[in-house]
């Protein structure tokens, strides 16, 4: 009976042995740790029926959430920065690399071959007449590691995983860039909110400085009310000015973040002079369903819990080491060789064997590998958890700031309402000479308080929606396909 395995049969041999070693797979099999997180929100939902019907409540629905806003402006804004987005670029970058640790990883359990050839020519006596020499060979050699204990099935593991974690990292990185941009494009509107309203009371103010000096050139209103009177109008413009200055600075940040030309930004910002400043209108949604299910949905736990399962198969890697390694190495190299011109005479030769290294003595650095890997492990299941954490926190504040800014906004509406009544009411007994201006100038001051307040809560309202759809997982899923995700083996 023939015991020799073929050479061709290496390779099927191999493949049958990969997902595994031959005598064992040393290193702890990797289990998904279940978080402890809470059975429920404590903080408030939102109550927004007519929305969860039209979204069905499901959070799957947030992969389409930014066209709800219905604002090619900020659409724009998204597409030009996802483009132009260094941290994006390194995040592809780093998939790439853990891609190339994968195929690495896959063709250390599949033996290597080599082709080389050469052409010598060379002279030699051995101290008689000199002749000449010419040679020209060709030749293969083959390599391969047989995993007797598991450590290359190891390895596989532990690339996959970082391949996995690589491309939940870019997932997270396109949506912390989305929040980055929407964040910027809120502050570019609210100021521009700010600015209108500023306008509209610096012209009521510059208006009632005219009438004021109309009034004291008829004897009227003194001189004081008319220093008075202007210097409430320098301050409006003052005010404009200073707000207009912000909305520079704004234009210039969203430039830096989407790359696009400032006077094409400025196009698509204000396309028509006379167009009303508004701030943008995000879809509401709500958070039912359990706590532990949203946070599946968080591209950034995902890659935490791809990191332990990493560092737990690294272990298994530097365990491995510390048993026998098998090595089997060959080589054919025929050469064509000939003396003084004469007729080429061919030599063949080859060889095959296996190499058996047994590790003895290397002062312990084997062990402490294992207990470097061991203590990166539970480094790496400490930082999931935490992420955990912060995943739960930054649900459960945004729930809070939207349930704040729903209660209180009725009443800074409220007050807008006193306010202009009350200004309104001083103003025309002002008018009509039965007040004084500095009664008018500080209702003007209380109208414009409230009204700015009142803009403030509904910009605070629409970053808590900005921040809940981050927190809630954002543009993103498990199962969504995306060209990063070409090629990856399962």
């Amino acid at each position: 009976m023939n015991n020799k395995i073929p050479f061709i049969a290496i390779p099927l041999l191999l493949s049958a042995c990969s997902s595994g070693g031959i005598f064992t797979t040393v290193g702890p099999d990797y289990i998904a740790d279940k978080p402890t997180t809470p059975t429920n929100w404590y903080s408030p939902q939102p109550d927004y029926e007519a929305q969860k019907l039209a979204h069905q409540g499901k959070l799957a629905e947030l992969i389409h959430w930014w066209e709800h806003f219905h604002d090619p402006v900020l659409t724009r804004l998204l597409s030009a920065a996802e483009t132009v987005n260094p941290t994006l670029a390194d995040a592809k970058a780093h998939i790439e690399e853990a891609r190339a640790n994968v195929v690495s990883a896959d063709g250390a359990v599949l033996p290597s071959i080599d082709f080389s050839q050469g052409v010598k020519r060379s002279s030699s006596s051995f101290g008689a007449t000199p002749f000449m020499w010419n040679q020209y060979s060709a030749g293969l050699q083959s390599s391969w590691e047989v995993d007797l204990f598991g450590g290359l099935a190891r390895q596989q593991q532990a690339t996959r995983s970082q391949l996995e974690s690589r491309n939940a990292a870019w997932h997270d990185a396109r949506v912390a860039v989305a929040v980055e941009v929407a964040d910027a494009y809120l502050a570019y509107r609210y100021l521009e909110v700010q600015k209108q309203i500023m306008q509209a009371d610096t012209a009521s103010r510059i208006e009632s400085s005219r009438l004021t000096a109309i009034a004291n050139e008829q004897g009227f209103y003194s001189q004081s009310e008319v220093a008075l009177a202007r210097a409430s109008a320098a301050e409006g413009n003052k005010s404009v000015l200073q707000q207009t200055a912000q909305s520079e600075r704004a234009i210039k940040s969203l430039v830096a973040m989407t790359a696009i030309e400032e006077p094409v930004l400025r196009q698509l910002l204000n396309p028509a002079s006379d167009q009303s400043a508004k701030l943008p209108s995000p879809a509401k949604f709500t958070i039912d369903t359990l706590p532990a299910k949203v946070l599946l949905q968080r591209p950034d736990v995902a890659a935490a819990e791809r990191d332990v399962a990493e560092a737990s198969a690294n272990i298994g890697v530097q365990r491995a080491k510390q048993y026998p390694k098998l090595s089997l190495s060959g080589n054919i190299t025929p050469t064509l060789q000939s003396i003084n011109g004469g007729a080429l005479l061919l030599a063949q030769t080859w060889a095959i064997g296996p190499t058996l290294s047994l590790p003895l003595f290397d002062s312990g650095k084997r062990a402490a590998d294992v207990e470097a890997a061991k203590a990166k492990y539970q480094a790496a299941s400490s930082r999931f958890h935490s992420k955990v954490r912060t995943a739960v926190k930054e649900v459960e504040q945004a729930l809070v700031r939207l349930n704040s800014a729903d209660k209180i906004l009725p009443e800074a509406q409220l007050v807008v309402e006193g306010y202009s009544t009350h200004f309104k009411a001083v103003q025309t007994l002002y008018q009509n000479g039965l007040g004084n201006l500095l009664n008018v100038e500080v209702a003007r001051r209380q109208r414009l308080t409230a009204e700015l307040a009142v803009k403030e809560l509904e910009r605070e309202q629409v970053s808590a929606w900005i921040a809940l759809y981050r927190a809630a997982g954002g543009n993103w899923s498990k199962d969504q396909n995306n060209d990063t995700n070409n090629g990856k083996k399962s």
